[in-house]
């Protein structure tokens, strides 16, 4: 790991670039283990999923400490800036959370964003003192006007949601990575560590997964090779990889050869 590299957002400092969705694991306990693994110190929480009214039954809080963990409440599974609004309110009076994900979907069968809803909420929620983590598509011009309405971390997706088709518009990403000063964090689409290896490559800040590790053949096995994905291509980032030529370039020199 780098010294003096870190994840920031919100003026918060964090070690791990991976960030990690708890659903669609079996149950909580794979979930936790797979969060561990994984080395993430951000978890999303699907707000509209958490059990409120059945105290008998067990809650992520008793498996994921969130003395240790960041909990990232998210708004799954809504439609409208308005279901958005009303379950990051409700989240900001249940657990005091203002670092939210806002994610406001357009289509049930393609899961893409609504970005005229979602700037609509980013909009509002900025003004209410959210620190707003923005689910969006990957159109550098909407990414900007996100920025200017006060997101503290722009989240382009790869792909549609659970989809696992890798990153698709590789151009757009750069072009957002080069106008932005916010984090980017690739969120939604990812199938492989190859995929978050090369995400980081573009020079994005972090990714965010859950169905790749969660709907692995082998989830905790996933969960490292993601781990390590995010560090190497970092890495691979920060050191600088070669120009592309179309032509062969010599390994060595003629100097010396008898």
């Amino acid at each position: 790991m780098l010294k003096n590299d870190f994840l920031k957002i919100s003026k918060k400092k964090y070690n791990s670039r991976l960030i990690v969705g708890t659903g669609k694991y079996k149950n909580f306990d794979e979930c936790a283990k797979c969060v561990e693994t994984s080395g993430a110190e951000i978890v999303t929480v699907a707000v509209r999923r958490v059990n409120i009214q059945d105290k008998s039954k067990p809650i992520l809080m008793d498996y994921i400490n969130p003395k240790k963990i960041t909990y990232l409440p998210n708004t799954a599974g809504c439609f409208t800036s308005t279901e958005a609004l009303r379950t990051l309110r409700l989240a900001r009076e249940i657990g005091g959370w203002k670092l939210v994900k806002l994610e406001v979907l357009g289509d049930k069968k393609t899961l893409l964003p609504d970005m005229i809803e979602t700037l609509i909420s980013t909009e509002v929620l900025a003004k209410e003192g959210f620190k707003v983590m923005v689910y969006c598509n990957d159109d550098p011009l909407m990414a900007k006007r996100l920025e200017n309405a006060g997101a503290v971390a722009i989240m382009p997706l790869a792909a549609p949601i659970g989809s696992g088709l890798g990153i698709q518009n590789i151009i757009n990403i750069k072009i957002i990575r080069s106008q932005t000063k916010l984090p980017l964090i690739i969120d939604a689409g990812l199938g492989q560590s190859s995929d978050a290896a090369e995400a980081m490559e573009l020079g994005c800040d972090g990714v965010l997964i859950n169905t790749a590790i969660a709907r692995a053949k082998y989830p905790l096995k996933m969960a490292q090779a993601m781990k390590y994905a995010v560090r190497a291509g970092r890495y691979s980032y920060l050191a600088g990889r070669i120009e592309k030529n179309i032509l062969g370039k010599r390994s060595t020199t003629k100097k010396g050869i008898i």
